[in-house]
Order: structure tokens, then C-alpha cells, then sequence
């Protein structure tokens, strides 16, 4: 099959995947609701189309924490990619670099950030708050000696969400013979994914913090176990002053949903804000990102850059956040299942077919210029 759209990626990733990593992808918390929603409203949301404007020019660039963006769009973090194509976060982040789009390193990463820079572009570096703080200064020392131009926070997850795909695929609760033995076969019945991944994208760990943890050589799902362990629940908005203090960079805080906690990051002194429900994977039941997005806007959109993921499928998708008042959109899944389906080549025409399908929807709404698109943008009926 020929991949038209992003969802293409998903059928396409769905088939070389091994079970239990496309469900990973796939997959959000409890029944999924919010993972619906992010979808359903966007959907909902009707553009303006306008007619007989001379759109001659078109300019996709924002501005974006000091960096120019050729397109209103990056890539945000995502566990384990290294483990749906060989050296998987690498790959991607060369996609991003081609197209002058941001590529987020997630703290699970299988590649490090060292990796990255130095294969691909210092990419923006994710991390959640550890217990570990010795630990998180390292990590920090070492994103500022890759080049990494930006700090991205997660905040939205002090415990793990919980996933029933990830039980009922045994990633995540299972153990012992017989789940490696259906692991394998599952494996076994991916030959593709077989050879690229599993013969040739060794190392099958997470490059940024196999360092904490004592065992070495084995599945990178056992280093999850160290990474949940040490997620902080006891984590304030003091915390970030120690961040602060580490880092001297701009920070974006990633994971806010509601009005009183976004300007808690303006109290904060950080750069930027994720809009984020963290794709539908935290807290189900909870409103969509584009449905909170115009309330934050409002509220501190004069103060900060604000940036929104979750429910991205298209260029249409990412012009009506931008209407909305985001800066840009981080896409998730829809790189993740470009890797999954054919690695860097992939994740590039992915991108491109953002970019087609958001001229497509500026030319017909009269937006020359993706910076300046406005509420006015949209049919208020």
C-alpha cells in the first residue's frame, strides 16, 4: 500500500510491527475517551474557506523560542522509537533536520542524546522530574554538552498511566516462558521488522539512562521498570527552580491542560508551554488539547510560546490549532507509525504530507502566512 495519508502510516505500522510495540504506539489509558477526543474535536472544528485572494505567496515559517520553524510543526517525544526502526530516533531526527522541522529526544529513548547529535541534530531534549536528582543534572549536563538548543518538561506524569492494550499484548505484566515465548513469535512472524531491529539495531536499551540502572543487557522493557520507579509524585512548581538553576536554556513545560496551571509556568519563568493530555495516555476521561487550547491562549498566549499535541492526523488539523492561538503542533503517533512503517524515508514523506495538506488548507482559507493565521480562520458557526 501506498501511504496518502497519515493514517496510512498507522495500517502500514500495524502490519511490520510486532504486536506489542504497535499496541504501545497505538494504545491510550483506560477506554480510551480522551484518545477519542482528540480526534472527534479537531474533526469538529470547521475552517473558514475563502475565495478569489491572490495566494500567490505562501509562507509556512513560525517563529518559535528564537528558532525559525520552516514548518509549524515537530516531532514530539516518543519512547522507544529505536525499537520500531533500527536506530529509530536517529532516523527520525534526520527527517526533522531535512525539513527544518524540531525532533524531541524522549528520556526512554533507545538512542542517546550523545547519538543523536552526532548522527543526526541536536535534537530538543525531553525529560520528567526524577527522584534520582543527581541523576537528572547528569542528564542535564549532558543534553547542554550535545548542543540541545531546548528543554522540553514533562509534567503530566509523576505515575505511569495504565493501558490495557499494554497488558492484553504482554508489554507491559507479563513474565516468564511462555510470554517470551510469544513475544518471539510474534517477532518471528515480523521478518522484516526482524532483521532491521532486532539483528542490526543493537543496542536494545535506553541510551539516556542505562547508565542508572545496574543490569546491562537486557529487553529495553526492563528499563521502563527503573524509569516508573522513579517518577516523583512529590514533584511542585518549586521543583522547577532546581531545573532553573541546572539548566540555562529555554524551558517548555509539556502537559498542561488547564488555565490556573499554565500561568503557574509563567510564575515559573519558563520560555513555552506543550497544550497536552499526553496523546490520551495519562488520564482518561480528561478534555481534549484543542478544546483547551483557546482558554490557555487567552489566559497567557501574551506571555509565552504555546505549542499544542494530540489528535494531529493532518496539514488541516495543524492549521486549525494554529487558529486556535498554538505557535506550532507536535505530532506524536504520526512520526511513530512513519518510523514503524518505513524509518527515516518514511517519516520524511509523512512530513511532506503535512506540509501538502496545510498549503492545501491556507490557500482555501485565505492564510498566506502560517505565523498570522487567527480565529478568523474558522466558521464560528
Amino acid at each position: 500500500m501506498r501511504a496518502a495519508s497519515v493514517l496510512d502510516y498507522r495500517e502500514l505500522a500495524r502490519r511490520r510491527l510486532p504486536n506489542i510495540f504497535f499496541e504501545y504506539i497505538d494504545g491510550g489509558s483506560y477506554s480510551e475517551t480522551t484518545l477519542a477526543r482528540n480526534v472527534e474535536d479537531l474533526n469538529a472544528i470547521a475552517l473558514r474557506q475563502r475565495v478569489m485572494r491572490d495566494m500567490t505567496s505562501l509562507d509556512m515559517s513560525v517563529e518559535v523560542l528564537g528558532q525559525t520553524l520552516a514548518l509549524p510543526v515537530g516531532l514530539a517525544p516518543v519512547g522507544m522509537a529505536g525499537m520500531y526502526a533500527r536506530r529509530g530516533e536517529v532516523q527520525a531526527a534526520k527527517a526533522a533536520a531535512a525539513m527544518g522541522a524540531p525532533f524531541c529526544l524522549s528520556t526512554v529513548g533507545v538512542c542517546s542524546v550523545e547519538e543523536v547529535a552526532r548522527d543526526a541534530a541536536p535534537p530538543w531534549f525531553q525529560l520528567y522530574m526524577l527522584k534520582d536528582r543527581g541523576y537528572m543534572a547528569e542528564l542535564l549536563g549532558r543534553a547542554k554538552a550535545a548542543g540541545c538548543p531546548v528543554l522540553v518538561f514533562t509534567v503530566d506524569l509523576p505515575t505511569p498511566g495504565a493501558r490495557y492494550r499494554d497488558l492484553r499484548s504482554g508489554f507491559t505484566g507479563s513474565s516468564g516462558a511462555a510470554a517470551a515465548l510469544r513475544q518471539a513469535l510474534d517477532g518471528l512472524a515480523h521478518p522484516g521488522w526482524m532483521w532491521d531491529v532486532w539483528a542490526h539495531g543493537r543496542p536494545h536499551s535506553l541510551g539516556c539512562v542505562e547508565g542508572a540502572v545496574a543490569q546491562k543487557g537486557r529487553r529495553v522493557t526492563d528499563f521502563l521498570g527503573w524509569v516508573a520507579r522513579n517518577f516523583d509524585r512529590s514533584v511542585t512548581w518549586a521543583d522547577l527552580d532546581w531545573v532553573r538553576q541546572t539548566w540555562d536554556g529555554p524551558i517548555v513545560i509539556k502537559g498542561i491542560l488547564d488555565v490556573a496551571d499554565a500561568r503557574e509556568v509563567v510564575r515559573a519563568g519558563a520560555q513555552g508551554l506543550v497544550v497536552s493530555n499526553h496523546g490520551g495516555r495519562q488520564l482518561d476521561g480528561v478534555r481534549s488539547s484543542i478544546s483547551a487550547l483557546p482558554r490557555i491562549v487567552d489566559a497567557v498566549g501574551g506571555d509565552l510560546d504555546i505549542l499544542m499535541d494530540g489528535g494531529v492526523r493532518s496539514g488541516l488539523d495543524v492549521l486549525k490549532a494554529l487558529a486556535l492561538g498554538a505557535k506550532a503542533c507536535l505530532v506524536g503517533r504520526a512520526w511513530a507509525w512513519a518510523l514503524g512503517a518505513g524509518g527515516e524515508k518514511a517519516v520524511a514523506q509523512m512530513l511532506n504530507i503535512l506540509r501538502a495538506e496545510l498549503a492545501v488548507a491556507m490557500i482555501l482559507t485565505g492564510c498566506t502566512h502560517a505565523r498570522d493565521a487567527g480565529r478568523d480562520l474558522l466558521d464560528p458557526d
